[in-house]
């Protein structure tokens, strides 16, 4: 390789280029890419780019879609013509797709350099090509337009993945062939492993490592020595699809085996809150997890099905209190439970505020969350309770909970208010019912 001789044989190939090559050169990605960021041969329909934080990944996906709508001159069309720029938000996508260093723009010559119209959130090309934003938060957003092929950035993390993703396999009908490129860092979620499943994808892998020219030093250093050889390196570093925790007590093949299409008829419902211990941007979210009961026979026989996960990012208490409440209503909830551990009376006091009639329990944690979790693993592993479509984010902090802690960052607020609701509903009623009864004598 060029790049690995020594100068003399560096600056012989350079001096034997024409004007017009050097000033080419820079943007002949094939030249440069390393082997992660080039697409496979073959018949595919889905490109996963998947790798560590810094391993090219941007830049890759970028260049694809250069490639997919240049012709060979700056006015020719190219195999494409519209295509779908998808990131968790717009302002994602206008600042790190488009406009990041590594973005669509940074990457085309001047020549062929797209024009960014703001008012319609679309690039257009000198040859009529159009790439079009989206966001992740608003799949229905896909509903209507077509392409020939999608760029999706960082998948991993988006919050509504399956349901946007869904949405794009819809919007990609135009063309003999359209295609798809997913750039991400790997998170154990099920539209992922879905799309890595599929017999029409194809996945390149690069650590960060294999981008250590392009990243400053002491970065690398840094990580390296303070996530080497644990589970957060090697997703965010590594890039390995980690599917379970070690000592995990769920994971997600049986987490997927429990879902169910519809809500059957339950007999109690309740809202549980695991309020976050501080305001502001840096707190914890407020888990807020809806869950029903279906109580036929003995207690030890009910079973329990989880209706919602609606945990919020609240930067005040009442923002918290307002969707807890708003969750209890929209469901019909019997009672609303909340983990009074931290902010004590305060906490009831905050959720009338919002709702002043609402059916209220206040709980106090006197065991560590390893030891509440654990009873309620063990109802998963009964088959006694089941979940609705749409709980990703819950399902992916379950699988981070170990027998040694929790193995996510920050708290896992969303697992916390799952083991108070069935903590409630089914686990408290059993106890109850086993202890022993005291007779009074007359």
């Amino acid at each position: 390789m060029i790049a690995s001789a020594p100068i003399s044989v560096q600056t012989g190939f350079l001096n034997g280029l024409s004007e017009q090559a050097l000033l080419g050169l820079p943007y002949l990605f094939e030249f440069w890419a390393m082997e992660h960021q080039l697409p496979p041969p073959g018949d595919w329909r889905s490109w996963v780019i998947m790798g560590g934080r810094g391993a090219g990944k941007t830049r890759a996906g970028a260049e694809w879609v250069r490639a997919q709508v240049e012709g060979n001159m700056p006015l020719d069309p190219g195999r494409c013509s519209r295509v779908a720029l998808i990131g968790e938000t717009q302002d994602q996508v206008r600042e790190v797709m488009i406009f990041g260093d590594s973005g669509i723009l940074a990457c085309c010559p001047p020549d062929r350099k797209p024009v960014w119209e703001a008012g319609r959130k679309r690039l257009v090309w000198p040859n009529g090509a159009t790439a079009q934003v989206f966001s992740a938060h608003e799949p229905e957003g896909l509903r209507g337009p077509q392409f020939d092929a999608a760029w999706v950035d960082e998948l991993a993390k988006w919050k509504k993945g399956q349901e946007t993703w869904d949405m794009l396999q819809f919007a990609l009908r135009l063309g003999d062939d359209p295609r798809s490129c997913v750039t991400t860092t790997p998170r154990n979620v099920a539209v992922l492993k879905g799309i890595l499943g599929n017999p029409s994808t194809v996945m390149t892998h690069a650590p960060t490592s294999a981008n250590r020219a392009n990243l400053a030093r002491s970065f690398l250093e840094e990580v390296v020595a303070r996530y080497h050889d644990t589970r957060l390196g090697r997703q965010e570093l590594e890039g390995q699809l980690l599917e379970d925790a070690e000592g995990a007590l769920w994971n997600m093949r049986a987490l997927e085996a429990c879902r169910v299409a519809e809500e059957p008829v339950t007999s109690r419902i309740v809202v549980a809150v695991d309020p976050p211990v501080t305001g502001g941007k840096a707190s914890d979210d407020c888990g807020i997890v809806v869950v029903g009961a279906v109580m036929d026979g003995p207690p030890n026989q009910w079973r329990a099905i989880v209706l919602e996960d609606a945990s919020v990012s609240a930067s005040s208490p009442n923002a918290w209190a307002t969707a807890a409440v708003a969750a209890a209503h929209r469901w019909g909830a019997d009672r609303m439970v909340a983990e009074v551990n931290q902010g004590g009376d305060l906490v009831e006091a905050v959720v009338r505020q919002v709702d002043p009639l609402i059916a209220y329990k206040s709980v106090h944690a006197t065991r560590g969350k390893v030891a509440r979790a654990e009873p309620v693993a063990a109802l998963y592993e009964q088959g006694r309770v089941s979940h609705l479509p749409g709980l990703g984010a819950l399902e992916e902090q379950m699988c981070q909970m170990t027998t040694a802690g929790f193995d996510g960052a920050g708290s896992p607020d969303r697992v916390d208010a799952l083991v108070w609701a069935l903590h409630d509903l089914i686990l408290a009623p059993s106890v109850a019912r086993m202890a022993p009864k005291v007779r009074t004598l007359r």
